[in-house]
């Protein structure tokens, strides 16, 4: 019987990421192959557990495969399995992933790493539900359900010919995209105070003190193109450094490179320094150019945060009241 692991908690309430769920439990109790796709670090191996546990194969085995972790050799003995004496170092039979996955569910991770060749073998046991071992002769009959992840584009892999595109059709009878972290802009604080309390209770604090609110609002500023693992490596980091436990957390430590010092080799060479920047144009309204870019920046604002005007505030370092203040003042409307 599977369990789910208690590490992985799936928070969010972003608009785009409850849509993404809703189409979780849809998907959940068919025995179909579904493709689980997204940018790195966006969690897509949660939402492929997802699919598990939701299914009425919950009770049984789910097996994990980081595909780009193993050489086509090693994983073709690993998904398949061999008998003894199939090759130099079989001394006993091993029973494959698909074996082992027989009436639960399969996670191919990295799917986009698979040599073709493995892909045609892969394909055939999706069709047939027939699996051979490696030197083996014997068919056996497998009921797997296959959950394939991947960051990259398969379609365009396929159209490469570096992707078969009937195994493509086979594995895409549903796809189902997770977000990027920046378009769920309303998840960065709640993920980021459950990142941060974790952290806490593992360095043994009694309570987490929480983020200033500079800190709150460069987290919320911040593009974040390594998603939810990218701010979890960031919070943690920044707890971890913090000297005390009962203070807030004021700074972030985004980049752990970040250093006085520079090592020879990683020295921007000359050629490759960025161009001097250009002096503004002049002559100029100062007074209008600054109200244009106040207008700019509340407006895009409000638009990040779907109108949430807290939100909105925390996104440009402003108070709620502030924040109210200058929309007054412009005579911005506060709603779409």
């Amino acid at each position: 019987m599977a369990t789910a692991p208690k590490s992985q908690q799936i928070i969010g309430e972003a608009p785009a990421f409850l849509e993404m769920l809703e189409h979780v439990s849809r998907a959940a109790p068919l025995s179909k192959p579904v493709l689980v796709v997204g940018e790195r670090g966006t969690g897509k191996e949660l939402i492929a557990s997802r699919l598990h546990f939701l299914s009425d194969r919950w009770e049984q085995n789910v097996v994990k495969v980081n595909c780009a972790a193993l050489t086509e050799s090693i994983l073709e003995s690993e998904l398949f399995g061999h008998e003894a004496g199939a090759f130099t170092g079989a001394a006993k039979i091993h029973i494959g992933h698909f074996e082992r996955a027989n009436g639960g569910t399969l996670i191919l991770d990295e799917l986009a790493t698979i040599s073709l060749r493995m892909q045609e073998k892969i394909l055939r046991t999706i069709e047939y539900g027939e699996v051979q071992r490696v030197g083996g002769s014997e068919t056996l009959q497998v009921d797997v359900r296959i959950v394939g992840s991947t960051n990259a584009d398969l379609r365009r892999l396929a159209s490469e010919g570096k992707f078969r595109e009937d195994l493509l059709d086979r594995l895409a009878f549903d796809v189902i995209t997770v977000p990027p972290l920046r378009d769920r802009v309303e998840d960065v604080m709640p993920l980021a105070h459950a990142f941060a309390i974790n952290m806490a209770s593992e360095l043994k604090w009694s309570y987490f003190p929480g983020f200033s609110s500079r800190a709150s609002s460069a987290l919320l500023r911040n593009k974040w193109p390594g998603n939810v693992r990218e701010l979890k490596n960031t919070v943690e980091r920044s707890v971890y450094r913090s000297t005390d436990p009962e203070q807030v957390i004021a700074t972030l430590a985004l980049d752990p490179f970040d250093t006085p010092f520079t090592l020879e080799d990683a020295r921007v060479p000359a050629t490759a320094a960025k161009p001097p920047k250009r002096p503004p144009l002049l002559p100029t309204d100062l007074k209008q150019r600054l109200l244009d870019t106040e207008l700019d920046l509340l407006r895009a604002a409000l638009d990040k945060a779907r109108f949430n005007q807290r939100l909105a505030a925390d996104l440009l370092g402003l108070s709620y009241h502030q924040f109210r203040g200058k929309l007054r003042k412009l005579n911005i409307r506060s709603k779409p």
